[in-house]
């Protein structure tokens, strides 16, 4: 995910994909927010590793806990806005991989915290 937000990001044109699929090549908002969107996943990656018990010192305890359900739902969210996009790509490329991440998530968010890696 995040990758793909930073070629986004980058002005790969790969906009039929994002974004609800209305240009090849993002304008430049939507090449901002995809900026940001690589940071966020990023750091939402972060939050599953520690939930899962990796270490990663910078994330919170209760952080990785609280975030990793916030990513539950808004992963939920987003696949479900994503079978309402217009965008092929978005309604059979990336609604299913982000109902899987969802799984993931909740998997993770559900159980019981390994040792330490």
């Amino acid at each position: 995910m995040s990758a793909f937000q930073a070629l986004l990001a980058a002005g790969i044109p790969l906009g039929r994909a994002a974004w609800g699929g209305a240009a090849a090549e993002l304008p430049t908002a939507l090449r901002i927010a995809s900026g940001v969107a690589t940071v966020f996943w990023l750091v939402a990656a972060a939050v599953v590793l520690r939930r899962g018990g990796y270490r990663v010192r910078w994330v919170p305890e209760r952080v990785a806990k609280v975030g990793t359900w916030a990513l539950v739902g808004l992963l939920t969210a987003g696949m479900l806005m994503n079978l309402a996009s217009p965008s092929p790509w978005e309604r059979y490329g990336w609604a299913p991989m982000i109902a899987v991440l969802a799984a993931l998530c909740l998997a993770v968010a559900r159980g019981h915290r390994p040792a330490a890696h």
